[in-house]
């Protein structure tokens, strides 16, 4: 029996999986067992990664604030991950209750959490779909009913590239989606990084997971950029992008590369 477009034997809670790690770091109560158990390894082997998500989360809120403050009425959250209040569309609407919200990920339970919270069915909207294949995300009609790509978009890509290997290209990836963007667009993203510390116990966790852990440097994470113009301060560490607050103590540690850019015409 097929539920939201996939069969329930389909979900895997027997690997810890990233969205349900995310949220368990986050305090939140969509995860498993095997998920809280990786989390805390995870704080045992980078004990910043808890004020880290923190960060990160508050980045994604602020960067949300600026591209609908800039103009922009839709956006595409793609890695959404479970949800966690304000979500991207709670933030987005309470600047501008027009704006329209597509949400995708790869984890069916993230689609069923998502979906059950999201009932303006004409404002937002819950994909299951994979970045590795980013154009059927973009031909995706529950996409398409929510984005209009002659107009422009804020494509979301907040800590999950870094769950792609080398070898599935997302470089490539990030170039695909944002060739079907408008000028005017923007990119918002975020990466892990292991410039500021050993991380190599931090992947060793992930390696245990249903996707691994590939982390990379300020340079690297710089080339997703590529056809986009970086906004000011350009790729900095979270906490440091345009914060409306006192960054949290140790933030100089914290292994996030964070930045929005803009699509030229």
């Amino acid at each position: 029996m097929r539920q939201d477009g996939f069969r329930a034997e389909e979900i895997d809670t027997s690997r810890p999986h990233p969205a349900r790690i995310y949220d368990y770091l986050l305090g939140g109560k969509d995860n498993y067992e095997v998920d809280r158990d990786a989390g805390d390894a995870l704080a045992a082997a980078a004990p910043e990664v808890r004020v880290g998500v923190q960060a990160n989360r508050a980045f994604l809120r602020r960067a949300v604030q600026h591209v609908v403050g800039s103009g922009v009425r839709q956006i595409l959250d793609i890695g959404t991950g479970l949800p966690t209040s304000p979500n991207v569309h709670e933030t987005a609407q309470d600047i501008a209750p027009d704006v329209r919200v597509a949400y995708v990920d790869n984890d069916p339970i993230v689609h069923t959490h998502a979906g059950a919270l999201l009932s303006r069915s004409g404002v937002t909207s819950i994909v299951l779909g994979d970045l590795r294949d980013p154009q059927a995300i973009v031909d995706h009609p529950d996409v398409r009913r929510i984005i209009d790509f002659d107009e422009p978009v804020a494509l979301l890509l907040v800590a999950i590239l870094h769950f792609l290997t080398d070898a599935e290209r997302p470089g490539e990836v990030v170039a695909a989606l944002r060739d079907a963007l408008p000028a005017g667009s923007y990119l918002v993203l975020s990466h892990a990084t292991g410039d500021f510390a050993d991380r190599s116990a931090a992947q060793a966790v992930y390696s245990k997971a249903t996707a691994t852990l590939n982390l990379r440097s300020h340079a690297a994470v710089g080339q997703f950029f590529d056809g986009f113009d970086l906004i000011e301060p350009g790729l900095v560490q979270a906490p440091f992008w345009r914060p409306d607050a006192p960054p949290p103590p140790g933030s100089d540690e914290i292994g996030f590369w964070s930045g929005v850019a803009r699509k030229a015409g």
